[in-house]
């Protein structure tokens, strides 16, 4: 009996083990295909999410490498250095990320569609693409379309217009150029602060050498300009309106030298549409740009380090020793209107009735003048008229008409109106100065329709001037009278007159950069 049951125990062991196992086994099983499906799931709902939030990435400031396409393609041989960009670290590209605008930008909403075997309760999230983003995807594909064109090395655009099509070397790329003023005409709206009041505010000189300030002015508060919107959220850059010439006019105490009540009206006024407004403080003011042909245009900007250092800023005082910044500031072309009059302005003799080999006439100002009047006023050379005060009788417009070549030296500041002076008369302009941007040089090759003559050489100017052939001056000449039309001021503006051409360098700085908002 002992022994029977000795023997059996082992086998009613081994059989409860067996059961027991296979009782776990039935158990843990289930368990660990559940949790395997559950891990599946939620593998698959992360990677979604993940998908979806794959960094569309723009930045406030200037994109890396591509930071002036826009502005090389229109000037391959640009003679400006390289620059940096001038943000401060603290807003570089590192550490300035925001959402930007995906390939189809151009939607309403993004929503990522689940796949056919993906369940149905794991729902996406939506991304509404702002007006910001879509206004970015435009500007976008602009720098794509002009860098496109600007491989076409033709010296005619091939873009068809009804006015006018760009051609021959007065242009860097023609074709460039024309498809980047297309593009302008299609995307660019500028917004117009209305805070502020005239006359420091929204008005400006339309006549004497500051008209082109007023007259600029005058023309964005006009009801139908085609480039101005009143809804913020649809522009593109944000025009400050103050004039520095009527800042000058109404704050400035005349002998004292002193600045700071201009510069507490620009510093108030920023402050001002900064707290009302939420635009400055997104982009810390690289799309808003100020307008200035007054010799204090960068003074006045300086009060307000972001204006100075991150805005556009537009002069006539375009003077890379004092800022400014031909990545993104402006040139403005200095024109006097005597009387605000502007027709009959532009035109002069065929070059066979031009007698005087070169002509100025001004006053001491500046050293550029000084070393010109010295060398030259006394001469009484007949080829080249050097006066500080023109004889009696005799007509400074009737001068300009009946020369080949007109000096155009800087006076205490670069700018100059002989510059647009001698364009309007067909004459040549011989550019004498150091340091000066000049206007719409993005778009304009001026080394095809004048003479630059180094301050050094301002005695040789004579031997300079003859050096050039017959041939090449009728070319240079002819050059002048095809550019005129850039300089033209039209009331109302005309397509590629100076108010366009002065927009089309606005726009070409708001290419350059990318702004994200952070809300």
């Amino acid at each position: 009996m002992s022994t029977s049951n000795a023997t059996s125990s082992p086998t009613l062991s081994s059989s409860h083990r067996s059961f027991s196992s296979l009782l776990v086994l039935c158990l843990i099983a289930p368990l660990t295909l559940i949790s395997v499906g559950l891990f599946a799931l939620a593998g698959n709902g992360l990677s979604s999410r993940l998908e979806l939030a794959s960094p569309w990435k723009l930045r406030v400031g200037f994109v890396g490498s591509k930071a002036t396409a826009a502005l090389s393609a229109l000037r391959p041989n640009d003679s400006y250095p390289a620059m940096e960009s001038p943000w401060p670290t603290s807003y570089s590209e590192e550490n300035q990320v925001a959402f930007g605008p995906p390939n189809e930008a151009e939607n309403e909403t993004l929503t990522e569609k689940p796949e056919p075997d993906e369940p149905a309760a794991i729902k996406e999230p939506v991304r509404v693409v702002k007006r910001l983003e879509r206004l970015e995807a435009g500007l976008s594909r602009a720098r794509s379309a002009i860098r496109e064109a600007a491989l076409v090395r033709n010296l005619t655009s091939v873009h068809a217009d009804a006015d006018y099509v760009p051609r021959g070397p007065i242009y860097r790329n023609a074709n460039a150029f024309h498809r980047s003023y297309l593009e302008m005409e299609r995307l660019f709206k500028i917004f117009v602060y209305q805070e502020g009041e005239p006359p420091m505010f929204h008005d400006g000189p339309c006549k004497s050498i500051y008209s082109t300030e007023g007259r600029f002015i005058h023309e964005m508060e006009r009801g139908h300009n085609q480039y101005r919107t009143m809804d913020p959220d649809e522009a593109l850059v944000y025009f400050l309106p103050f004039s520095v010439v009527m800042l000058v006019q109404y704050l400035y105490e005349p002998g004292s030298h002193e600045t700071h009540a201009i510069g507490r009206a620009v510093v108030d006024y920023v402050d001002v549409i900064a707290a009302k407004h939420p635009f400055w403080n997104r982009s810390l003011g690289a799309d808003h740009f100020m307008l200035s042909c007054h010799d204090w245009g960068p003074r006045a900007s300086s009060y307000v380090p972001h204006l100075f250092n991150k805005s556009i800023r537009v002069l006539c005082n375009a003077n890379t020793s004092e800022g400014f910044d031909p990545c993104k500031d402006a040139s403005l072309p200095e024109i006097n209107l005597k009387t605000g009059e502007i027709s009959g302005l532009l035109g002069g003799p065929s070059p066979s009735r031009r007698s005087i080999l070169a002509f100025f006439a001004g006053r001491l100002h500046g050293h550029i003048r000084h070393l010109l009047l010295q060398e030259w006023k006394d001469k009484e050379d007949p080829d080249v008229r050097v006066y500080d005060e023109l004889p009696r009788r005799a007509s400074y417009e009737s001068m300009l008409r009946q020369s080949r070549y007109c000096l155009c030296p800087s006076g205490y500041e670069v700018a100059s109106p002989r510059v647009v002076e001698a364009i309007y008369a067909e004459c040549v302009p011989v550019l004498i100065s150091d340091g000066y941007v000049l206007p719409f040089s993005d778009v304009l090759n001026w080394k095809a329709f004048s003479v630059q003559v180094q301050v050094r050489d301002i005695p040789n100017i004579k031997k300079i001037l003859m050096g050039i052939s017959q041939s090449q001056y009728l070319r240079m000449q002819r050059r002048v009278k095809q550019v005129q039309r850039h300089f033209a001021a039209n009331g109302p503006p005309r397509r590629y007159d100076v108010f366009h051409m002065t927009v089309h360098s606005i726009w070409l700085r708001r290419l350059n950069i990318r702004i994200a908002d952070s809300t």
